[in-house]
């Protein structure tokens, strides 16, 4: 399977600045860009329209995801938490959840290194 992630992070410990927008409207749709990473935790922006996941679960990790633009909604086995411009969620390790994507949104995912995967990025990472 290819990976369709690009990795606009050097490993270097150098201060950089990034735009997060600006990293996201790089990407094209479905496209995991690595903006940096956080200790042992990855941060990828992409961007996303007309897409669900199967719902999964991560182990060994929280997930995060923050809103840079657009709309969506995080499926839990209890309901949906609705997602807008500027809001941040993080789903805690353990718990079942997919992404439910109607519009395109442009966000910034933030977990465990290695976490994600084809089985649960939809077979896009």
């Amino acid at each position: 399977m290819t990976c369709s992630t690009l990795d606009l992070f050097r490993e270097t410990k150098m201060l950089e600045k990034v735009n997060l927008l600006e990293a996201a409207n790089q990407t094209k749709l479905f496209q995991y860009l690595k903006i940096g990473q956080l200790n042992n935790h990855a941060l990828h922006v992409l961007q996303v329209e007309n897409r669900t996941l199967d719902f999964h679960v991560h182990e060994q990790s929280d997930e995060m995801f923050y809103v840079l633009e657009g709309r969506f909604d995080i499926e839990l086995d209890d309901g949906f938490v609705p997602l807008e411009t500027g809001d941040m969620v993080i789903v805690p390790q353990g718990t079942r959840h997919r992404p439910v994507v109607k519009t395109r949104v442009k966000c910034l995912l933030m977990e465990l290194d290695g976490t994600l995967n084809a089985d649960n990025t939809g077979g896009s990472y």
